[in-house]
């Protein structure tokens, strides 16, 4: 039986208030939670900004300067930005973007394709292209996933090392291909630009996989592809 008020006027109990979807406060549930979570990165961005003026006092300068007044906030956001892949799956790049292909059974090879990455040991850029193939077993990938692949994994903090493994690993176990090669060309600004600050210095890193790991004709199929173009 309903309970009502001295005016004979129904009085809302907490089961009528969650029949509504209403809290307290008169959001939803799922507006609270959003409204934490916004609340939440709100604080975590403020921690950002707050480290970066420990860094710009640290070095001598001064954060409120007007040159400088809005620097924490852009390096905050330059580094959620930077760091992006942490936040996303890269097993779900996919996206259902296999296909049945029974009559071609040849080497895909995706060239010259640009990343950027963090350093973790110095937080310093390091970018070049990756060279990603896969010798198909009766399926196919889009070719934009083999790209959107290397581009989670670079917006990452990483060396270069763990990162050519990771690629290939990952594509390897989600489209289960006879093999699959990663080889990436990188320049480092920790070695440009601080420490033995050599200029002209790149690093090649590869992983094989399947048969690019087992057989040479494969392997060497592959690195000949690489150098068409190339003196």
């Amino acid at each position: 039986m309903n309970r009502t008020d001295p005016n004979g006027a129904r009085a809302k109990t907490a089961t009528d208030k969650a029949a509504n979807g209403k809290t307290a406060n008169g959001k939803t549930a799922t507006e609270k939670t959003a409204a934490v979570g916004s609340n939440h990165q709100d604080k975590d961005t403020g921690k950002v900004e707050d480290a970066v003026r420990v860094i710009l006092r640290h070095i001598g300068e001064d954060p409120n300067r007007e040159g400088l007044k809005r620097t924490p906030a852009r390096v905050a956001k330059a580094y959620e930005f930077l760091t992006s892949g942490y936040a996303k799956d890269p097993k779900t790049a996919i996206n259902g973007a296999l296909f049945s292909e029974q009559d071609y059974q040849e080497m895909i090879l995706c060239k010259d394709l640009d990343f950027y990455s963090l350093c973790e040991h110095h937080l310093l850029p390091f970018m070049g292209k990756a060279h990603v193939a896969y010798l198909p077993n009766r399926k196919i990938v889009g070719i934009s996933k083999l790209a959107r692949m290397v581009e989670i994994y670079a917006r990452r903090l990483q060396v270069q090392e763990r990162l050519t493994t990771q690629i290939a690993q990952t594509i390897m176990s989600e489209i289960d291909p006879l093999g699959v090669a990663v080889v990436l060309e990188a320049e480092h600004m920790c070695m440009r630009m601080r420490g033995v600050e050599k200029q002209n210095s790149y690093v090649t890193t590869s992983a094989m996989l399947g048969v690019f790991r087992t057989n040479h004709e494969t392997r060497h199929e592959f690195m000949q592809l690489l150098r068409n173009g190339k003196p």
